[in-house]
């Protein structure tokens, strides 16, 4: 089998799993952030006060890799730039808003929603890994991608891929949204992430002080993972209700 085909025959196959083999990936952190709680002089932050601000930082890069996604979602028409794990789906080529400015901001996304974890465990070896990772992972899943849009969409799809980075943004052709921003829709798509993001972080706070043999939780996060937690179940019981039904198309 050529290099070519090969690629995407491993990029499909990733994209069936995207969601849920990086989470092998976090369980190997949370490995690092342990034995680093159990050889605290390991951590490259020995301030507590810092070390404060370092995870306030750590969260903020998750946030801002989730900010990316629903801004994406929250502009797309129904079937492109989903959750869909079975297959590829696109039923047109978006191009307007932040696809004017980079071809797969979702995965941009995900790698600042992943990364903040991976910032976390204080580990430079652990993170360069985690960079190396998802470069060769998303790499293939990005080449399956693009080889089933150029196939659907031809010659439209091959001069907008000619003057948009892959994965870096440029802003100088950036061209406004063709759809307005739907809440609604963000809602019903991004509730697991936001989700996530506390639930990760508040669980790599419990197990390191239950490491310890200490209970002095960050309240903090465990009220925000909490909240999360209830606001997840909320959405996910207004799902198919009128509150949440997103105008056609989207």
């Amino acid at each position: 089998m050529a290099l070519q085909e090969e690629f995407e025959k491993q990029g499909v196959w990733l994209f069936k799993y995207r969601g849920t083999l990086p989470v092998l990936i976090l369980l190997i952190g949370l490995g690092v952030y342990l034995y680093s709680v159990l050889n605290p002089e390991t951590f490259i932050i020995q301030d507590s006060q810092i070390k404060s601000y370092y995870l306030l930082f750590c969260i903020a890069v998750s946030l801002f890799g989730q900010y990316i996604r629903a801004y994406t979602v929250g502009h797309t028409p129904k079937n492109t730039s989903g959750r869909n794990t079975e297959k590829q789906l696109a039923d047109s080529l978006n191009t307007t808003g932040i696809y004017s400015t980079v071809r797969h901001p979702l995965y941009v996304g995900n790698f600042f929603m992943w990364f903040g974890p991976a910032l976390l465990t204080e580990n430079i070896w652990f993170n360069i890994a985690f960079i190396l990772f998802y470069w060769v992972y998303y790499e293939r899943i990005m080449f399956a991608e693009e080889q089933f849009l150029r196939r659907k969409f031809g010659e439209t799809y091959l001069k907008w891929a000619e003057k948009t980075p892959a994965f870096i943004p440029s802003f100088k052709n950036f061209v406004k949204p063709n759809l307005p921003y739907s809440w609604k829709k963000v809602l019903k798509k991004e509730k697991n992430g936001f989700a996530a993001i506390f639930i990760i972080f508040a669980a790599f706070d419990i197990a390191g002080e239950l490491l310890k043999g200490s209970k002095n939780f960050n309240n903090y996060l465990l009220i925000a993972a909490g909240i999360s937690i209830i606001l997840y179940l909320v959405l996910k019981a207004l799902k198919k209700s009128s509150l949440l039904r997103t105008e056609p198309n989207r």
